[in-house]
């Protein structure tokens, strides 16, 4: 209320018109701020676009979530490339396109922690629903890819179904299992697959494909 002050007072036309004046300015200062901050945010999008070779649906989505986080000012205290790898990468999983978590740090140097913290908080605020990825789809999804078999796919399928009743998968990523498991059946059939194809495939890193695979084959004893 612009016409009493603290204590009740009336104000007098002129202070009114004063403080009315302010309160438009503070909105508008406001809205250049928030102006500001999605155009930093919209050429970061840009780097991630590149870096990633992420798609305008995908770029759309993420600028759309962080707009949204913008607006419900979640962004404040924040870092906004940690929001806004978070919100690229939560466009990602809701379209199962194979991005991670490292994926998008690296791409703006930034720390996988913080990226993942504000994954998180965005998937809280908006009670998003992530559509769960199965290792079995992945498999099938990096093989079309790469362009391999159904023999390869199906030994790659075995592989992990094994893992899966010998408990070996818990906790671990869908994605990077698909693609040690076919990287195996790779070895096994004498395909020359390297680890940075399925790596590119998959948008795993190469290192969790190794170590993955390593797991796999000493788990299962496949070596």
């Amino acid at each position: 209320n612009t016409s009493k002050d603290s204590t009740g007072k009336s104000l007098s036309p002129t202070m009114r018109k004063d403080i009315e004046r302010l309160r438009i300015w503070d909105a508008r200062s406001k809205t250049k701020n928030s102006e500001k901050n999605l155009r930093s945010a919209f050429i970061e999008l840009d780097k991630l676009k590149d870096k990633l070779t992420l798609s305008d649906t995908i770029i759309e989505k993420a600028a759309l979530i962080y707009r949204k986080a913008v607006g419900k000012g979640l962004v404040k205290g924040r870092s906004i490339p940690h929001v806004l790898a978070a919100a690229a990468y939560a466009a990602c999983r809701n379209s199962g396109t194979p991005r991670t978590l490292t994926d998008f740090s690296d791409a703006l140097n930034i720390k996988k922690k913080s990226v993942s913290a504000s994954y998180r908080m965005l998937l809280n605020e908006f009670d998003m629903k992530m559509p769960v990825t199965d290792s079995m789809t992945c498999i099938s999804k990096i093989a079309s890819k790469i362009g391999l078999d159904e023999r390869t796919k199906r030994y790659a399928c075995k592989i992990l179904s094994d893992a899966i009743n010998k408990e070996m998968t818990a906790g671990k990523g869908p994605m990077g299992l698909a693609a040690a498991s076919l990287y195996i059946a790779c070895i096994k059939y004498d395909l020359k697959i390297t680890q940075k194809e399925f790596s590119n495939a998959s948008g795993v890193t190469e290192v969790t494909i190794r170590n993955r695979s390593h797991a796999l084959q000493l788990g299962l004893d496949l070596k």
